[in-house]
């Protein structure tokens, strides 16, 4: 399978295949069309002589020094030289990967001014698996990712270092290994190759993707707990959501009705009026962050197939623009938002494992274990779920509100995104975890409930925890069994599982 980019019709799903699957990519025949025009049209431009920003001046503070036009492949050089100033450790190989693919995919919409090598090598380099080493800290998100996006453009000039096959070693080396010819830069190829928020966004695709299987499994976590709680469940009735048109609300409650239906352990019956709001809340907690989630996909896909560049040649016009297409304050804000969503996510969720725990709130045995103190049960595993909540509430404060000046107040105001992403990451983790938690002691209530059978999804969530974790009869060490089920939730085995039983939790209409 390869797939054609044309700078318009990317996906994140795409994204992820590309950089976490290798699949393969190729520019379309319009955008290698489009990309020759662009760099025809920049060479007319300065053989008239005319003063572009970053290509017959200095970039930044320097705009106002003029280079002559036999200079202009020196000064893209040094631009690269000069920004690739990161520090930390470097970003994972599918982050690179990932970016490498969005920063052609930007040049292949034609208004960079750049010739068609210039995407092409990055192509080449997703294909042959060269992935450049780049510092992950460094960037402040605007004038584009320009540190580590120039880390990533050093390999292109076999400068820099790469991993290759598993080894990290000097760019050119990899470059030479691979097969691929490094580059000679031309007019405003530098800048090219970095002014763009690529880094960050294509981060943010991947980390879209986690999300989404994420608030899949808060979907079957929550039905478990309710499911084993014997919840009420007229606060999942369609008719009661209907009357709030929220989109995600009316989604969840339709989820958890699905995944509940045909319960034994509900139609036991409490003679409970209603649950607190943990419970009978969950679709007005959940729903809003797959409204959320639906707005940093659209807000994410729509910067991917954007043109997130400085200057910009718009040919058909024959004129040249400069402005500010590489700040990133959309994602930035996108990504804060996310992170919020999703600590609420983990939030809610340790507030049912919390229900589970309490033998006054559940009708169950204290903390899910027979042997009132010689046995600790699952006490513990419900402190580590608290703690990763109190910690992404630390996290989820906004990078995006804490800009800093730069470049002698030339760019005085800047978004923080990589910061907003990295935050993000973390958070995703931390949710994965604490959901697992949530679902081991939900599985452990619903063998007290036995012979009674869980919901239609629900019980396949059961059984498939139950393949490698067994029933708690006394207390044994806990964290390899929050690891199996953590594992069971970031990569997907468990929602599909159960999708396979109930059909599709989807988060659009």
């Amino acid at each position: 399978m390869t797939l054609q980019i044309d700078g318009y019709n990317l996906t994140i799903d795409q994204v992820a295949e590309v950089a976490r699957d290798h699949i393969e990519v190729e520019l379309s025949p319009e955008a290698i069309e489009k990309i020759n025009a662009s760099a025809t049209f920049i060479k007319k431009l300065v053989d008239k002589g005319t003063a572009i920003y970053g290509v017959t001046t200095g970039i930044g503070e320097f705009a106002r020094i003029k280079i002559s036009p036999e200079m202009g492949s020196e000064l893209q050089r040094r631009i690269i030289y000069s920004h690739a100033a990161g520090t930390g450790d470097p970003f994972p190989e599918e982050v690179v990967r990932s970016a490498m693919l969005l920063r052609a995919n930007t040049l292949c919409r034609g208004y960079s001014g750049v010739r068609c090598l210039i995407p092409q090598v990055l192509i080449d380099m997703v294909n042959k698996g060269v992935t450049p080493v780049v510092c992950e800290k460094g960037s402040v998100g605007t004038s584009g990712d320009l540190s580590p996006l120039s880390q990533m453009a050093l390999v292109c000039l076999g400068e820099g270092e790469a991993f290759y096959k598993g080894e990290r070693m000097h760019g050119g080396k990899a470059m030479e290994k691979a097969g691929i010819k490094t580059i000679e830069l031309s007019f405003k190829e530098g800048l090219g190759l970095i002014n763009g928020s690529q880094m960050a966004t294509g981060g943010s695709a991947l980390l879209l993707v986690d999300a989404r299987n994420l608030i899949k499994n808060a979907f079957i976590a929550s039905a478990m707990s309710i499911d084993a709680l014997k919840g009420v469940q007229g606060a999942y009735d369609a008719r009661l959501h209907a009357v709030r048109p929220f989109h995600g609300q009316n989604l969840v409650a339709c989820h958890l009705r699905t995944l509940m239906a045909g319960s034994e352990v509900i139609a036991d019956g409490s003679g409970k009026v209603q649950d607190g709001y943990s419970m009978r809340c969950t679709p007005q907690v959940y729903g809003p962050t797959v409204d959320a989630w639906l707005y940093v996909h659209n807000q994410v896909e729509t910067e991917v197939n954007s043109t997130a560049d400085n200057p910009l040649f718009f040919t058909d016009d024959e004129t040249y623009l400069a402005g500010g297409n590489f700040h990133s304050q959309n994602i930035a804000l996108a990504m804060d938002f996310l992170a919020i969503a999703m600590s609420e996510i983990a939030g809610l969720s340790e507030r049912h494992t919390n229900r589970l725990m309490n033998p006054v709130l559940s009708g169950l045995p204290d903390f899910l274990v027979e042997g009132k103190g010689l046995n600790s049960g699952l006490m513990v595993a419900q402190y580590t779920a608290a703690a990763l909540v109190s910690e992404n509430k630390v996290l989820s404060h906004p990078a995006v509100v804490d800009s800093i000046s730069v470049s002698a107040d030339q760019e005085d105001h800047v978004a923080m995104t990589p910061i907003a992403v990295r935050k993000c990451k973390e958070i995703l983790q931390n949710v994965g975890a604490v959901l697992a938690i949530e679902m081991m002691s939900a599985a452990q209530a619903f063998d007290f409930h036995k012979p009674l059978i869980p919901g239609k999804g629900t019980r396949v969530a059961y059984q498939k925890i139950r393949e490698l974790v067994p029933f708690l009869v006394d207390d044994r060490v806990l964290y390899p069994d929050i690891e199996k089920i953590v594992s069971l939730v970031r990569d997907g085995s468990l929602v599909k599982a159960v999708e396979e039983e109930v059909g599709e939790l989807y988060l659009k209409a």
